[in-house]
């Protein structure tokens, strides 16, 4: 017995010393909801973010509108990075964030035109009235605005320049704009509104051309990113390396503006 009780402790001292070893062990992976315009950037920043710590995080892309919503209802994850910062101030105003949060990037919107499509492309968006108007264009693509901030920052564009009224007709709606870019690729739509991030991505950049719309024209796209009460330290550790220099450079890397 006596024999049997020494071995389990070396066991137990073994797996001590194999947690302080390797962290990554030790550590929990954490559930990280991220706002599906980020899907070309955070492969490249959870890779850096291994690198630098050793530890993971599970990361699931989709609309901030959903996202928000199933937080609320108690999804099991840790973090939030929001596209914007309405949904993630209302689930720190509801008690479900531990804080206001950080504003980790700036986003800019794109107008994006698939090869071979009739739509000429233009930062004014002049052929897009004109395409509608004489029937060039059949769908145009754009993210939810219920849903997706890049959907309502496209239908302040729109109504700054006097189209939304005469193009809701023709409009396909992505639940986010991971769909949205889906739309575009497989020529379910002739142009469509998608993050700049996404329109650089190598799939969006070999199909089609984009020119980016005035930031004057929509409000501001801050991105604000918020800890899930009941948080552990890989998600807190994830948080702040969001915020440093190695992550903020990947992003601008990808099209966005610093805070």
């Amino acid at each position: 017995m006596q024999a049997i009780s020494w071995r389990r402790m070396l066991v137990a001292l073994s797996l001590a010393a194999s947690a302080l070893t390797h962290p990554a062990v030790a550590q929990e992976t954490p559930n990280v909801a991220v706002a599906a315009n980020m899907s070309a950037a955070m492969p490249a920043i959870v890779e850096a973010f291994s690198k630098a710590t050793g530890r993971g995080v599970k990361i699931a892309y989709g609309s901030s509108g959903n996202f928000r919503r199933q937080i609320a209802q108690g999804a099991p994850f840790q973090l939030f990075l929001s596209a914007d910062e309405e949904f993630a101030e209302a689930l720190a105003k509801d008690g479900h964030a531990e804080s206001g949060g950080a504003v980790y990037a700036v986003g800019r919107l794109a107008f994006y035109v698939p090869q071979g499509s009739p739509v000429g492309i233009d930062n004014k968006l002049k052929d897009l009235g004109s395409a509608s108007a004489d029937g060039r264009l059949k769908r145009l693509a754009i993210a939810n605005p219920e849903l997706a901030p890049y959907g309502r920052a496209t239908r302040e564009a729109l109504q700054h320049v006097g189209l939304w009224d005469g193009i809701k007709g023709k409009l396909v709606l992505g639940e986010n704009v991971g769909q949205t870019a889906r739309f575009l690729t497989t020529g379910e739509a002739q142009a469509g509104f998608i993050p700049l991030a996404l329109a650089g991505s190598a799939e969006l950049k070999a199909r089609g051309a984009w020119s980016t719309v005035p930031e004057s024209w929509h409000a501001p796209l801050r991105q604000r990113m918020v800890l899930i009460k009941g948080a552990g330290d890989t998600a807190r550790a994830f948080y702040r390396f969001m915020l440093e220099p190695q992550a903020q450079a990947l992003l601008k890397q990808h099209g966005y503006a610093s805070p």
